[in-house]
């Protein structure tokens, strides 16, 4: 079914997917016609780098400015220190002021190459919602906003439901994360003038009582809009890999690695992600979709260079494209791969595998070694207990393979 919203914004949310549930669409639009709007998404601050899961919302973000409205990056420096129970099974760990402050500082460095911050009617703005949650009296903030929320809801909201269900322990800190994220809204609708609300799918709940009590508030209308739950086709979650989360920040994971693991999208999710997290015209996009068999290589071959464009820099995804293709090609390594220093001239192999994160553990490396998968200067080794020595080889560098699409380089001093 073709839907036309007549709105840049919403069009383009629709025709690349991004759209999940929208609240009261006809007047969203409505208010978008009518000139910029302010829009904003929460990121709390748990960790020092967003991973790949958090992408979609940020282009979001991302086009939200590309079509004249005005992004506002809201850093959950009160929320972090209640945890929301969204998608969780138990409570996070609770963070020193210090520690995230620290993070808020290294996730600025992400949105810095998406987003444009000043002072142009357009222009992003990154707030802090400690500067109003930690102002908050908590018996003035139940006077005046207590009335306002039905327990009934709360506790029928997905994220809360689910804890209950299974019995699994909702601690009543996590039970305020609602309260404070609507208050966030209301905050944001009045200081900044705020119409609009966008998460991901998990936040539909969290975000329907922040419209609810602006409108209880203020008998102003805004409006909400999640995007769906990202899977990968095979099931898995999205930003998730057997070897950790795939970080957005370079100093948590190298540009080599990034555009590695969108080089090995599953091919049924190559066209989802294309439309998703570039920014290539839909014309360019429906030609790639026609690619059949090996070819299909070639869509994620520019699908990782296009996301590595935006979240890295142009300079990373064209060194990378480059030396991926001469790793496959067995030319002379690039130094773009990730590489390790070795200062006694001397490493096991299974050492090697495991300080390049193509293993965790002995156990994996031996069954690797064993399957035939690992290699050194591309030929396959099959000695558990092998020692790469410098004496052995005439360069200083030592090229590491697991299986075919894991590469790494031992730098011996």
């Amino acid at each position: 079914m073709n839907i036309n919203f007549n709105s840049d914004f919403l069009d383009i949310m629709y025709e690349r997917g991004f759209i999940h549930q929208v609240t009261d669409k006809e007047n969203l639009k409505k208010a978008i016609h009518k000139g910029c709007i302010s829009g904003y998404i929460g990121f709390d601050c748990t960790a020092p780098s967003l991973h790949v899961g958090s992408l979609v919302q940020i282009m979001m973000l991302r086009w939200f400015q590309k079509t004249g409205n005005k992004p506002i990056v809201l850093m959950g420096g009160g929320t972090t220190k209640i945890g929301d129970p969204s998608g969780k099974d138990t409570a996070r760990p609770l963070l020193s002021n210090e520690k995230i402050k620290e993070n808020q500082n290294s996730l600025r460095t992400v949105f810095d190459k998406y987003l444009n911050f000043g002072n142009a009617e357009n222009d992003a703005v990154m707030l802090d919602n400690s500067e109003w949650l930690e102002k908050l009296n908590y018996i003035s903030f139940l006077r005046d906003f207590g009335s306002s929320f039905s327990i009934n809801k709360l506790i029928n909201l997905e994220s809360v439901k689910i804890r209950l269900e299974r019995e699994q322990n909702l601690s009543f800190l996590e039970f305020n994360y609602s309260l404070l994220q609507a208050f966030d809204y209301l905050k944001l609708n009045q200081d900044y003038s705020c119409k609009l609300q966008m998460g991901g799918s998990d936040q539909w709940g969290n975000i329907v009582t922040g419209v609810e009590l602006v409108r209880k508030k203020t008998s102003e209308s805004v409006y909400g809009l999640t995007s769906p739950l990202l899977t990968t086709s095979s099931g898995a979650k999205m930003g998730k890999t057997a070897s950790g989360a795939v970080w957005l920040n370079s100093n948590q994971l190298s540009d080599w690695d990034f555009w590695q693991y969108w080089r090995n999208t599953e091919d049924l999710d190559v066209i989802k992600f294309i439309k998703l997290f570039t920014e290539l015209p839909l014309d360019e996009i429906n030609r790639l979709e026609k690619l059949k068999g090996a070819e299909i290589n070639q869509a994620k071959i520019i699908l990782a260079n296009e996301v590595t464009k935006l979240c890295r820099s142009e300079e990373a995804a064209n060194k990378i494209s480059v030396s991926s293709e001469n790793v496959f090609n067995r030319k002379e390594t690039n130094e773009t791969l990730p590489s390790i220093n070795v200062a006694d001239n001397q490493i096991s192999l299974i050492d090697a595998l495991k300080s390049l994160n193509f293993v965790q553990t002995n156990g994996e490396a031996r069954r690797l070694i064993r399957g035939n998968g690992a290699k050194v200067n591309d030929y396959v080794i099959t000695d558990e207990n092998q020692i790469l020595k410098i004496e052995d080889y005439e360069k200083k560098s030592i090229k590491i393979s697991s299986g075919k699409k894991k590469h790494g380089l031992l730098k011996f001093s």
